[in-house]
């Protein structure tokens, strides 16, 4: 028999008990258990085979009997033909005189006595103490049990809050990056811990919190962190929900002791993380102000009002929904500061590129500031996973070092998902094919919009293809800059139109967003013919709805939406019916190569500022429309 010749070693499984009070109670059950069904299963039998003693004397009379052996009162004989018969006798008789006083000699026969009053009178005595046993056991499990349930009711109340101590592995300013101006607000808390003395002089007091607002995932905990570990102090973290309980004033309480226990610590840093989980404002809720919520909510203003100017002890908050917060939590004297963090730009993205690619291999060839251009509107977490999913990807594909091609592909997948290999018909690829054709042209041929950076008809996420932009940050949008994008998003609908004469669910998703960026026009930036109003339909802050039009303006929101997604469609549609040749050609090369990448584009199509950027700006010199500011 062949053999790879690998050894094989033979794994060791060690058991260990546990003498824990539960394990010794179930074991002690399953002891008692075993002996008691011992006991009743050997009973019986013996009963089956019982015959009187006079026949076991007729027996050895009749020399049928070959050895006798005596248990205490227990006789079993066994006769020579192999067969076994069992008798008791009387409590403190002899056998031997009994047989003598019924004329029957013993001289032929062998007779054994066993003596087994030892282990007898064990398992009795187990028997007997093991139950009382455990049933003193089983009410010492169920009073330390009840103690235990009772410590835990009065630990409601304890702060939950995880302690980072002076000690711990430090994180500072110099593992963040993105957020300069942040950081630069936040020196300013630093050098209060470090040196209060000399504001002390100067009769200035420590701000009593730090407000951080921006999206998810842009360094706010970090931030905190970070503070912490600038300054050297003891950092207390805790999230928003971890205040609240099931029991009522459970997080008043908790925040009483959390502030307690700061303040013995001090100088230290409380951190709460989504503080809106229980900061919202007062009064808005189904309880009136006698929930948990704003109970909790009443505690800690009371607690951060009852600092003394030079207490040592800084508040800091993270939240992504300010506008939800009560006025009285955000005003000066408790949060003195608020620092707005947002997605970083292209510096503070190659910044955290340059942190989270620390440890990792990368080729040489990696160009990080082209990397950073082609993230925009990453976030620091999502340049991280980026930088994560890059690493797999090499790794999965047995590569020494990262290339740009897996940072392309990490890209791609943060920001719209994996491959999917789906089964799609030829007419479903075509379609397909056409769809992101239809957006490429006409983003290539809008001057405003942003350049044309991929465009792929691989099934990603539950999109069956996309078209990405190498997107151009910008501080303001146009009127004229937002209508082209929705011409853009509606392109797809029209080259279905165009050569199919047909409709698919595939541009629904287009539709969806191209309706909420005229609508967006309409309510809230005033680019329409209704001019410059806000008319947004309810106010966030509230439970329930709380209407700020009336039907009739309602109506003419929704008929200037209607207005400009038709305006935009018959534009996208006018495009590609212009550039009928070149659709069928990106579409026919798509269908080739799956993806095309921007260089390929441009000689496929021509650049951007050529013969379209003129039509272009031919036909808005025919149509001006107007521009924000």
């Amino acid at each position: 028999m062949a053999t790879n010749g690998k050894k094989h070693k033979r794994k060791i499984v060690k058991f260990k008990f546990n003498l824990s009070w539960k394990n010794i109670l179930l074991y002690g059950f399953l002891l008692l258990f075993s002996l008691f069904l011992l006991v009743g299963l050997s009973a019986p039998l013996e009963d089956r085979k019982t015959v009187p003693i006079s026949e076991i004397i007729e027996s050895v009379k009749k020399d049928e009997i070959s050895q006798i052996t005596i248990v205490d009162n227990k006789i079993s004989v066994t006769t020579k033909r192999g067969a076994t018969l069992h008798t008791n006798k009387e409590v403190g008789s002899n056998v031997y005189q009994l047989f003598k006083d019924a004329g029957v000699s013993l001289e032929k026969t062998k007779v054994v006595v066993k003596d087994e009053s030892g282990v007898t009178n064990w398992i009795n005595l187990i028997s007997s103490i093991l139950p009382v046993v455990l049933m003193i056991a089983f009410f010492y499990f169920i009073f330390r049990q009840a103690r235990g349930a009772q410590e835990n009711i009065f630990s409601f109340g304890q702060s939950r809050a995880k302690l980072f101590s002076k000690d711990s592995p430090k994180v500072t300013f110099a593992d963040v990056a993105g957020v300069d101006e942040a950081k630069q607000e936040l020196t300013e808390i630093v050098d209060f811990l470090k040196n209060p003395a000399k504001y002390k002089a100067m009769g200035a007091r420590t701000p009593k919190g730090v407000l951080m607002i921006g999206p998810s995932g842009t360094g706010k905990t970090l931030l905190a962190r970070s503070t912490a570990g600038e300054a050297g102090v003891t950092f207390f973290s805790m999230a928003g929900s971890e205040f609240m309980e099931m029991l009522v004033g459970v997080g008043a309480s908790r925040v009483r002791d959390l502030f307690s226990t700061a303040k013995k610590a001090q100088p230290a840093i409380i951190f709460i993380d989504e503080i809106d989980a229980i900061g919202r404002q007062r009064g808005v809720g189904l309880m009136g102000g006698h929930d948990e919520r704003e109970q909790t909510l009443n505690q800690i203003l009371v607690e951060m009002d009852g600092f003394t100017p030079n207490e040592q002890l800084i508040v800091m908050a993270a939240t992504n929904r300010p506008d939800v917060l009560d006025p009285a939590l955000i005003r000066p004297g408790r949060f003195d500061r608020r620092i707005a963090l947002d997605m970083p730009d292209v510096v503070g993205r190659k910044a955290i590129l340059n942190i989270h690619a620390q440890g990792k291999p990368f080729a040489p060839d990696v160009d990080w500031e082209k990397a950073a251009k082609r993230t925009v509107g990453f976030s620091g977490a999502d340049l991280e996973n980026m930088l994560n999913e890059a690493a797999i990807l090499a790794a999965r594909l047995n590569k020494k070092f990262i290339d740009m091609r897996d940072l392309e592909e990490a890209a791609t997948k943060v920001k719209l998902g994996p491959e999917k290999k789906r089964l799609q018909s030829d007419a479903d690829r075509k379609m397909t094919a056409y769809h992101e054709a239809g957006h490429a042209l006409v983003s290539w041929y809008m001057p405003h919009v942003d350049p044309v950076h991929r465009i792929s008809i691989v099934s990603r996420g539950l999109s069956l293809g996309h078209t990405m932009m190498e997107q151009i940050e910008r501080v303001h949008e146009t009127k004229t800059h937002l209508l082209e994008q929705v011409a853009v998003m509606l392109g797809g609908r029209a080259a279905e139109q165009l050569v199919f004469a047909e409709m698919t669910t595939g541009a629904s998703d287009d539709i969806a967003k191209a309706s909420q960026v005229a609508r967006m026009m309409v309510v809230e930036y005033g680019m329409s013919e209704l001019g410059p109003l806000n008319l947004e339909a309810s106010d966030r802050r509230m439970y329930y709805e709380q209407q700020h039009v009336s039907d009739e303006m309602a109506a003419k929101i929704d008929g200037q939406v209607k207005k400009i997604t038709d305006m935009c469609y018959k534009n996208a549609a006018s495009v590609l019916s212009k550039l009928r040749d070149k659709l069928d050609l990106l579409a026919a090369e798509l269908l080739k190569r799956e993806t095309i990448e921007s260089d390929d584009f441009i000689k496929l199509i021509g650049p951007k500022e050529g013969k379209a950027l003129a039509l272009a700006k031919a036909q808005n010199s025919r149509s001006p429309s107007l521009r924000t500011k």
